[in-house]
């Protein structure tokens, strides 16, 4: 009798674990306004950024998979140590590190580390008198942990911790990720769920002045072709947004048809595997290339590249995007299995 109610309740976990997430969206309906740390909006797999940036599917062997759905941990090998580096605008740097460490055959756990610099800046004061320079920089640092819930489907949270030091001025906040993945090797089939940076602004720059999290509800699906080297991924992402006013308008127009905003949730990717070992991968990020577009940069606006190698032991990953209209952002991920 216990047996069959334990394996009732694993059929039904899915429903419940999935149910949480949404019940964790709505309180966060409301934040519809720009928000604070947006250093977490930053993809850190290149393998994602190269899919279109907001991939929360795709199943692959690295310990930056963690960043995007922190269900993808399962599948991360044993004492995986992971690097990661990417030039973003004009003088700023983003790198950090992270290290995946299984317990047993169901439980994985990370420590992830994050810094984007911004380079060197004229600090002066009201009339314009430069006093000095300064660096600021964002920090985040996070813990995380899976579980395989059965052979497929798998859970996972993420504990994150955000700094900011501006020329004196410091805010921290606590944030968390929760995700589930369905993963059918046979099928090559992968489903996700996310909401991430759930979280609360501890100290903010100014008294009283508080700030959100830039919280983002997402589902994704990657799907690998049975006879044909290929792999598309689909995202929705944004999925408690859905006000003109938090997209681009076009200049005199108030607001945007359904459909206009349906595009600025989809993300899709793809990716050729000419062997087991290599990718070459292309995403387009639609909300993205409108921003793009109507910032000036209509050149690649939207559009991701990249490839990777993934061996037994050691892995890369190179992409390409655009995140503003000054410049390209090119990252690397290096991942070793001790």
């Amino acid at each position: 009798m216990g047996t069959i109610i334990l394996n009732r309740m694993k059929k039904g976990l899915p429903i419940i674990l999935f149910g949480l997430l949404l019940s964790l969206a709505l309180p966060v309906r409301a934040q519809e306004a720009a928000s604070a740390y947006n250093v977490l909006k930053l993809p850190v797999s290149s393998h994602a950024a190269a899919l279109g940036g907001d991939n929360i599917s795709n199943v692959e062997d690295t310990p930056a998979a963690g960043w995007s759905n922190p269900a993808l941990l399962s599948m991360v090998t044993d004492k995986s140590v992971g690097l990661d580096f990417m030039t973003y605008n004009s003088g700023s740097l983003y790198i950090g590190a992270q290290f995946v460490k299984a317990f047993g055959d169901r439980h994985t756990a990370t420590v992830m580390a994050q810094m984007l610099s911004y380079g060197s800046m004229d600090e002066t004061d009201e009339r314009g008198t430069v006093l000095g320079s300064f660096a600021p920089k964002d920090f985040v640092i996070g813990v995380g942990y899976s579980y395989l819930l059965d052979a497929r489907l798998a859970g996972g949270a993420t504990l994150k911790m955000v700094s900011q030091s501006y020329a004196g001025y410091t805010s921290f906040g606590i944030g968390v990720d929760l995700g589930l993945n369905y993963f059918n090797e046979e099928t090559d089939l992968s489903v996700s769920a996310t909401v991430k940076n759930v979280g609360a602004q501890v100290k903010s720059f100014y008294e009283g002045q508080r700030a959100h999290f830039p919280f983002v509800a997402q589902l994704g699906v990657t799907k690998g072709l049975e006879h044909v080297p290929l792999r598309f991924s689909l995202t929705l992402t944004d999925l408690t947004r859905w006000k003109s006013d938090y997209y681009f308008l076009p200049e005199g127009e108030e607001s945007i048809g359904f459909g206009r905003k349906l595009l600025n949730h989809i993300v899709v990717g793809v990716d050729v595997l000419p062997t087991d070992y290599l990718y070459f991968s292309a995403g387009y990020n639609l909300r993205r290339a409108y921003e793009l577009k109507s910032a000036g940069s209509s050149k690649l606006a939207g559009l991701t590249f990249g490839g990777g190698l993934q061996l037994k032991k050691f892995r890369f990953g190179l992409s390409y995007a655009k995140y503003h209209v000054s410049n390209a952002s090119f990252m690397f991920n290096v991942g070793y299995t001790l």
